[in-house]
């Protein structure tokens, strides 16, 4: 796969810094092996870079005092959540101290009237939304993996629902950052908008890591809808399934999920889940409102997708049954890897305007083909987003020098087309050439911005920018 380079190490500091924060957390400081290069990135296909040491925080104050020291001596931080991001986020090039927020879980406050929360940044999604049922609210935004709240701020993720809701951009409302020089800031208030200053809320919401370590967030809560109704139709093609979400989006229909699996990717949900969809390109959805809305929604696109060659079109309103569907979605990679056992899975993630979808998607699919390369699609149509997960034989050299091949490709496509490299998992390590080519100028403004707030490059370095 990828070879990520190692950048420099401050050996010395190193050492020191581990001495320091031995003493200061006991046995919440491990240098085990194991513990370290679960800590280096082990889910994506960037090998794995651990760190020197781990630190357990449970307090903005713990996170403050391990960036001091560090500061102090110009060794590395990098932040950790659950370790599910896709781009090497939580490698350590440099070495460094990992700060592992999972023992930061507390839901701190819930103001229903005011639709939102406070909360720690080691606070899952499905957590969140565990403590909130009895409320009435719920957090929309779904990854595929049960990620940490903070994590998903920082790699600005999004997910099934990011159509209706959008992504952990829209809603953030303020976070609690430590800075690499250790000092606290609040870039926010729970006010719904603000005009005071520049927008640093949405400055860190992405920022990798890069900036600061996230101590804290306050989320944008929404009402679990009266009535939900899932849908599922297959098409002839996938162009005629991007016809039809083009076609529902310019009619105003309401959609709150809109997926769409190629053929191959409904083969092995139908084999891992025990469904019976026909295997061709399937759009899944989702409409949330009111009993007679979501029935009015569901028909509307019905009528839709018959005019465009959609067929099987059905609909219900049973939670088991919408369930069985969505998790089978959700399944997906699971399901992928049963394609070809043995292989490793990787997971692409580029977004383009929806009148260019289908495009990008049959010719991502043509190129796979023709490179040999097993690649299954879905993705987020209604905002553009798809991803291709190749299944990879490790050992073999020549096909993984085909896949890197094919994932630059399929960057240079999605700019050709007027998209950006990544729509949800990030730059990271993986994805650092690209940016340039995608963001041109911009990128030399961000380097001024991160030699500016991390003038000695200790936080996170090696992502998004390289060594800046």
């Amino acid at each position: 796969m990828v070879h990520v380079s190692s950048l420099p190490r401050n050996d010395t500091g190193i050492e020191t810094v581990v001495g320091i924060l031995r003493q200061r957390f006991a046995d919440r400081c491990q240098t085990g092996r194991a513990i370290r290069e679960q800590h280096g990135h082990t889910t994506t296909w960037i090998p794995n870079q651990p760190p020197d040491a781990v630190i357990f925080a449970e307090t903005t104050e713990d996170v403050a005092d391990v960036v001091r020291a560090c500061a102090a001596h110009r060794v590395p931080v990098i932040p950790f959540g659950t370790g599910t991001s896709l781009e090497g986020h939580v490698n350590a090039p440099a070495g460094g101290i990992s700060v592992d927020t999972t023992r930061m879980n507390r839901v701190l406050a819930v103001h229903p009237e005011d639709l939102d929360a406070v909360v720690q940044p080691g606070v899952t999604r499905k957590a969140l939304n565990e403590h909130l049922r009895a409320t009435g609210l719920f957090f929309p935004i779904d990854p595929g993996a049960d990620a940490s709240l903070g994590g998903m701020a920082a790699t600005r993720a999004s997910g099934t629902n990011a159509v209706r809701y959008g992504t952990m951009r829209d809603n953030v409302l303020s976070l609690e950052v430590v800075l690499p020089s250790g000092e606290v800031i609040r870039t926010g208030r729970r006010a719904k908008k603000s005009s005071a200053g520049y927008d640093l809320t949405r400055l860190m919401v992405g920022s990798e890591g890069t900036l600061g370590v996230i101590t804290e967030l306050t989320l944008r809560l929404y009402g679990i809808p009266e009535a939900m109704s899932s849908a599922r139709c297959t098409f002839p093609s996938v162009e005629a399934a991007c016809n039809a979400v083009i076609l529902t989006i310019q009619m105003g229909i309401p959609v709150a999920r809109m997926e769409l699996l190629d053929a191959e990717s409904v083969g092995a949900i139908n084999g891992y889940a025990g469904l019976d969809l026909p295997v061709a390109p399937l759009l899944l959805l989702e409409f949330h409102g009111s009993s007679a809305g979501v029935a009015e929604q569901a028909e509307a696109f019905g009528d839709i997708a018959s005019e465009v060659g959609g067929t099987g079109f059905t609909w219900t309103t049973t939670a088991e049954a919408r369930n069985k569907l969505w998790q089978a979605r959700h399944d997906a990679y699971w399901a992928m890897l049963t394609l070809r056992p043995g292989a490793q899975a990787i997971a692409t993630d580029v977004c383009v305007p929806i009148s260019n979808l289908a495009e990008a998607v049959t010719r991502s699919q043509a190129r796979a083909a023709e490179l040999g390369l097993l690649s299954p699609v879905l993705g987020h149509v209604g905002d553009g987003n798809f991803h291709n997960t190749i299944l990879v034989d490790p050992d073999d050299a020549e096909e993984r020098a085909k896949c890197d091949g094919f994932i630059s490709w399929l960057s240079e496509m999605a700019l050709e087309l007027d998209g950006t490299i990544t729509g949800e998992h990030g730059v990271g390590q993986g994805k650092m050439l690209s940016l340039v080519k995608e963001t041109g100028g911009a990128a030399s403004v961000m380097s001024a911005i991160k030699r500016a707030i991390d003038p000695d490059g200790i936080m996170n370095p090696g992502k998004i920018l390289g060594a800046d």
